[in-house]
């Protein structure tokens, strides 16, 4: 039975991602130009030069606009992307200071304790414990603290518990703070595109999940955060 389940994660990932790439880039924002390369682009080479136009896209409002909230999220978002695709130190610990910037001006900032929690929780995954906090300043604990933050000050939306499950799951399936997250983000509303991936990312990790299948469920979990197709460990 749980050979069955990882068979069939492709088959998941595919379903959750299909019709991503029909909107022309010139045509999109910061953001959508960052859901692409995360859970569409088909090499790591095609997403970094998507991320790497995210980056600009977001610069260029911010020289016309320099507090415009979301194009300061999408500029550090791009700038965690870009570390993460290319393993760059400076870019990771520059992403995680603008990150808590945003998170010291506004605490009630749900994206941006997100995105920190996230960074953070991604960091410790790839690293490991010590050296992603000797490395890079990655904590366990400050991750998760972030991502209940974001997961009580963003309402209903399928977002924040999604993307908190699947980081919680990745680092151990059996997490049962984790299993909860998915479950509720599966009834969780949907305003976004985003909110509709990850909600179905969560409704994908429940299979695994409920059939007790610990790889499976770390593997899908993986496999189903931004990039996490280019995971080594997939």
């Amino acid at each position: 039975m749980k050979q069955r389940y990882r068979r069939v994660i492709p088959i998941m990932v595919a379903a959750m991602i299909a019709g991503l790439g029909s909107m022309p880039a010139a045509a999109q924002s910061a953001r959508d130009i960052l859901t692409q390369a995360s859970f569409s682009d088909g090499d790591e080479a095609s997403a970094l030069r998507r991320v790497a136009v995210a980056y600009a896209t977001a610069g260029a409002t911010l020289a016309r606009k320099p507090d415009d909230h979301e194009a300061q999220l999408m500029r550090a978002t791009a700038l965690g992307y870009r570390a993460k695709l290319t393993g760059n130190r400076a870019d990771a610990i520059s992403a995680r200071h603008q990150f808590e910037a945003m998170v010291a001006q506004n605490p009630r900032d749900a994206e941006a304790q997100l995105a920190l929690g996230a960074w953070h929780i991604g960091a410790v995954k790839k690293l490991g414990t010590i050296v992603g906090r000797a490395a890079v300043g990655a904590q366990r604990a400050v991750g998760f603290a972030s991502l209940d933050r974001a997961v009580a000050l963003g309402g209903d939306r399928a977002l924040f518990p999604a993307l908190s499950a699947l980081l919680r799951l990745e680092l151990d399936p059996r997490d049962p703070r984790g299993r909860a997250l998915a479950e509720a983000a599966a009834k969780a509303d949907v305003v976004t595109p985003i909110d509709r991936i990850l909600q179905r990312g969560a409704v994908a990790i429940l299979t695994p999940l409920r059939a007790g299948d610990v790889q499976a469920t770390r593997k899908l979990a993986s496999r189903l955060l931004p990039f996490g197709r280019f995971d080594d460990d997939n």
